[in-house]
């Protein structure tokens, strides 16, 4: 995805979320393990549904990965990759901690990884990916309660990062793209938090990509009205609200 204008619908995607757990494609509810919800038995079919609906980019999260590094679900990454082929991007989050988890990533097919914990606690980590990688195959997520940056599966109770300063010091480390997510919207249906996404947006450090609460299409309209580039949609798009395609339609028009 170009960075290009932000207020360019050429260079604004909608990334269907694809989240693996057990093999399965599932949602939870503001990140809880406890409050998920099957939407899919077969992660392949899928992604390749939503290609041929127009997707240009799909958010793979591996949740098996995130709790546990010993059961990251790379083999399954490596089969939603050839299943779109050169139809669509594919980037994949979810635990990647350290340089080794996400080279596997993208030796796995993945044309970027996102990172988050591992990033916010030491910049220095996305620069040396960067440096490795390239930085457009390297994204850092930033997922907000209260104003900060927090990590850890959003565990309550850490301190996190005031959100400028941790997009401050990742731009500084070479990072080009953040994906913002309102922990307390994530896949509740209740709009983007667009008071959030326009702070980010208007420190003009990178791309900003919205989640968490994108419901309707007026939503996708809305944030990339503020300047974010792209969009990542889940619950919307699997309950029925709107399809890749007429969002597509939407932005064209």
């Amino acid at each position: 995805m170009a960075a290009g204008n932000p207020h360019d619908e050429r260079s604004f995607d909608v990334l269907p979320a694809i989240d693996l757990r057990g093999g399965r494609v599932v949602r939870l509810l503001r990140g809880a393990f406890d409050r998920e919800t099957v939407y899919g038995g077969d992660p392949v079919e899928v992604a390749e549904r939503f290609v041929a609906d127009g997707a240009r980019w799909l958010h793979v999260v591996d949740l098996d990965g995130a709790r546990d590094p010993a059961g990251r679900q790379a083999d399954l990454v490596r089969a939603i990759v050839g299943g779109v082929g050169e139809s669509a991007r594919v980037e994949v989050a979810g635990g990647l901690r350290d340089e080794e988890s996400a080279a596997a990533m993208l030796a796995a097919g993945a044309a970027r990884v996102v990172v988050g914990t591992a990033a916010l606690r030491d910049p220095t980590f996305a620069r040396r990916l960067v440096d490795r990688h390239g930085s457009d195959r390297v994204a850092v997520a930033l997922d907000i309660r209260e104003g900060r940056a927090v990590g850890h599966g959003w565990l309550p109770g850490g301190p996190g990062i005031p959100v400028e300063e941790a997009v401050a010091a990742l731009a500084a480390a070479g990072v080009g793209t953040f994906e913002v997510t309102a922990i307390d919207r994530d896949g509740t249906l209740s709009g983007p938090d667009l008071a959030l996404l326009g702070r980010v947006v208007a420190l003009g450090r990178g791309a900003v990509i919205a989640s968490a609460g994108i419901s309707a299409t007026d939503d996708v309209l809305a944030v990339r009205r503020l300047g974010c580039t792209g969009a990542i949609v889940g619950r919307a798009l699997y309950e029925g609200r709107f399809t890749i395609r007429s969002a597509l339609e939407a932005l064209g028009a």
